[in-house]
């Protein structure tokens, strides 16, 4: 009764709403107009979609990233695959990685629809999908109660459910945990996660392990790290993912890390792109000598200008190109474990065999954060005067650690797709 009290009065919203919801992608569209374009999709008007595929709900980059290897392995077993986005970032990613298979009309990639029932119904016919996954824990209430009501499998896929949302979730009407209910099942990451999903009534849960570990590395940013590191006479420390509100931090420890006599080179990777400037200032302003990746590089990072000595800092101000910051390191901070938000993905950095630090919100991480640190080849730290402590300190971990963990939590894709086709196997065809 109180979900269908919620449905309704959600719908009322999103009458009021959706004026203003198309006023915010016009806005960003001022900024980034690819959120302008195709705006028919975002109302349920698609070009020919492949139908009785897989439909994967990846709202931006980060979850793009993610699906990327699964995808993989659900297109070598010859499904084809809708994907769903909501951010340009995400949609262009899916383009780039996917150009191939879209010119062959084996992937597709659009906008996800406005969350309404009837914009959801149009979506549906368009493309007629076998199941849907939406990445990570994407909980949308039309989405999945419109899924369901047009019979179609829809399953949270490489799913966590963090302490701090379960307890904020479990009070008062627990209406997001009675729609995770709606569900028609999860791929989740880990024995706890399956725990906590089964507490709330999330049926038919597989533990299928992180995607991430299986993400594939773009050779050319390794081979490109491989060139520089005999220029680089000195240790060094990347931080990875800086966001705002933690620069201080990170800058009170860099400047005690570059005062000892062998002071380590600090590539500074801030996560959004339009912070770069603010940043290049802010570590000025400490009296920190900067080079930036724009001013050193070539589009291939081919070295254009190096600089001698060596700066303080290598400002990472590109996208695209994190693996090659973190190839270059012999430490790792992860950013974001300073911020309320919390710590960003760890594993990228693992991945290339690279010890993190990270700060004390970890609640964002918490799988693999628990784990890794287990096994030794993380650590978080509570202040700035620990994380220079650590990132100046002996080592922590050793290449065998890094590999025996990685070892131990790679195959995602592999497991989720058997699961995947298990459940298809196991559910009479609805279309």
């Amino acid at each position: 009764m109180i979900l269908r009290v919620f449905s309704i009065t959600y719908r009322l919203i999103w009458l009021v709403l959706t004026p203003l919801v198309l006023v915010y992608i016009w806005h960003r569209g001022r900024r980034d107009p690819d959120y302008r374009a195709h705006l028919g999709e975002r109302f349920g008007h698609y070009p020919d979609l492949p139908q009785n595929g897989i439909w994967i709900h990846a709202v931006s980059l980060g979850e793009v990233r993610s699906a990327v290897p699964l995808a993989r392995a659900l297109l070598a077993k010859g499904e084809v695959i809708i994907f769903t986005h909501f951010t340009p970032a995400g949609r262009r990613e899916a383009h780039k990685v996917f150009a191939d298979d879209i010119a062959a009309g084996r992937v597709a990639s659009v906008w996800v629809p406005l969350d309404m029932r009837w914009v959801f119904g149009r979506f549906f016919r368009a493309c007629r999908p076998k199941m849907g996954l939406t990445m990570e824990i994407e909980i949308w209430p039309a989405m999945v109660l419109s899924a369901r009501a047009k019979g179609v499998p829809l399953y949270m896929c490489n799913a966590q459910y963090p302490s701090k949302s379960l307890d904020r979730d479990s009070r008062n009407l627990r209406l997001r945990q009675k729609i995770m209910g709606k569900f028609a099942g999860a791929f989740v990451k880990s024995q706890l996660q399956a725990d906590r999903f089964a507490s709330v009534a999330v049926p038919n849960i597989n533990i299928t392990g992180e995607l991430r570990f299986d993400q594939p590395i773009p050779p050319a940013l390794l081979t490109a790290a491989e060139a520089l590191r005999p220029r680089l006479t000195r240790p060094v420390v990347t931080f990875a993912s800086a966001v705002e509100g933690e620069d201080d931090i990170y800058i009170d420890a860099i400047k005690t890390l570059v005062s000892h006599p062998h002071a380590p080179l600090i590539v500074y990777v801030p996560r959004a792109p339009e912070r770069f400037d603010t940043v290049a200032e802010m570590l000025r302003d400490a009296g920190l000598s900067v080079a930036r990746r724009s001013a050193v590089f070539d589009a291939d990072l081919a070295v254009t200008q190096w600089p001698t000595p060596l700066p303080d800092v290598l400002l990472g101000d590109s996208l695209g190109e994190m693996y090659f910051y973190l190839s270059l390191a012999d430490r790792v901070v992860v950013g974001g474990g300073f911020h309320p938000h919390g710590a960003h993905n760890i594993i990228e950095p693992l991945a290339v065999g690279k010890p993190v630090v990270t700060g004390p919100t970890t609640y964002t991480i918490e799988y693999p954060f628990v784990e890794a640190e287990a096994a030794g080849v993380v650590k978080s730290v509570n202040d700035a005067n620990e994380l220079a402590d650590v990132l100046s300190g002996p080592p922590w971990t050793t290449d065998r650690d890094m590999r025996a963990f990685m070892a131990a939590h790679s195959g995602a894709a592999d497991r989720t797709a058997r699961a995947i086709f298990s459940e298809i196997a196991g559910r009479p065809n609805s279309h």
